[in-house]
């Protein structure tokens, strides 16, 4: 009696479980890689969420920044305007201190002439008389 083993039905045996195997390895990396791209699409979809919160934070920031900065212009403007009027003004309601010791100093040389005079007229007058 001899007994003949044929390797084919082992050879097929093995490559059916090989084949089952990778089979199971691929449906699992399948199954991980579609979990792993659900997990970052939601965190892009975070991330993104984030993004455009933190937009429309600076935005926000932005235009105060814009607002201040107008209403700053503006003040500047009428701070320059008032500060033009004054300069405008200021010659009609302020006299400097030489200006009016000269104004002085003029009128007292006036009246100091004018004195002379008075009292010239009042010795000729007195000796006249």
């Amino acid at each position: 009696m001899s007994t003949v083993l044929e390797f084919w039905p082992l050879f097929v045996a093995a490559g059916a479980i090989m084949t089952t195997f990778v089979g199971a390895l691929w449906a699992v990396g399948k199954v991980l890689i579609k979990q792993v791209m659900a997990r970052l699409d939601e965190r892009f979809q975070a991330m993104e969420a984030a993004r455009i919160e933190a937009s429309r934070h600076w935005d926000n920031k932005f235009a105060a920044l814009e607002q201040a900065a107008s209403d700053n212009e503006q003040e500047w403007r009428r701070v320059e305007r008032d500060v033009l009027t004054l300069k405008a003004d200021l010659p009609l309601h302020y006299v400097r201190r030489e200006d009016y010791v000269r104004n002085q100093t003029v009128i007292e040389a006036k009246i100091d002439g004018l004195a002379i005079r008075l009292e010239n007229a009042f010795l000729k007058g007195t000796h006249d008389g």
